[in-house]
């Protein structure tokens, strides 16, 4: 009996917050066809090759990003991601690619400390001035980013990178490794909340751009209301 206590107690203590985000992430997670305008774009790292190029899931946020970008949903990509040694620059590879893909290298702003997803929400708000965010990344990772960075001041909607279908068992780790990092993304923002690498402000957009973007949405709500009637 006491060995089914404790069993139950640790699967609802690792489900609980899963569950929480999911219900969290239901009414922000949108397409790309449909969602709103906003000036930046978040784009979380996910991986690079040996040879430092990026890995299939990295691709697919980035290509999800940059069609984002070319239908005029945003304005700037902040390309967040690992850059702790020399030999691994996770920003720099997801830069290449999206200018590969025709995106112009000044509208892409690079962090170079979003080791994690928590520090990728939190300097995104800190030190880039980011109120407003599209995210991208894969729908089994895109609940836990928008909790985070919607706990961390950043008013955040997620449209997902899922560009492929994925192989099974790549799909089982990373929804059990979710299971974990949402425990811990739970525990981070309402009551450790650690302190990650910051710097200087380097806000992204001007007051001018802010007022466009504004503009832009309230349109395109008028247009969809327009659309339904």
């Amino acid at each position: 009996m006491l060995i089914f206590v404790i069993v139950t107690l640790g699967l609802t203590t690792l489900l609980v917050p899963r569950l929480i985000t999911q219900l969290h992430a239901w009414t922000r997670t949108k397409t790309a066809a449909d969602v709103l305008p906003r000036g930046v774009a978040i784009v979380f790292g996910a991986g690079l090759w040996r040879d430092g190029s990026p890995s299939p899931v990295l691709r697919d946020r980035v290509l999800t990003a940059a069609e984002l970008y070319f239908a005029g949903k945003v304005e700037k990509l902040l390309m967040s991601g690992d850059n702790r040694f020399a030999d691994y620059n996770e920003p720099a590879a997801m830069q290449a690619y999206a200018v590969e893909l025709g995106v112009p290298a000044e509208d892409i702003v690079l962090d170079y400390a979003g080791r994690r997803t928590y520090d990728t929400c939190y300097r995104a708000r800190q030190i880039f001035a980011v109120e407003s965010a599209i995210l991208v990344t894969q729908s089994f990772h895109l609940p836990r980013a928008l909790y985070t960075c919607n706990q961390l001041g950043v008013a955040a909607v997620g449209v997902p990178a899922d560009q492929r279908i994925y192989r099974w068992g790549s799909l089982a780790f990373w929804h059990t490794r979710e299971t974990i990092a949402t425990l811990v993304a739970m525990l981070e923002v309402h009551i450790m909340r650690p302190i990650p690498v910051l710097g200087e402000p380097e806000p992204i957009l001007t007051e001018s751009s802010k007022n466009i973007t504004a503009e832009t949405q309230s349109m395109q709500r008028n247009y969809s209301y327009l659309r339904n009637l």
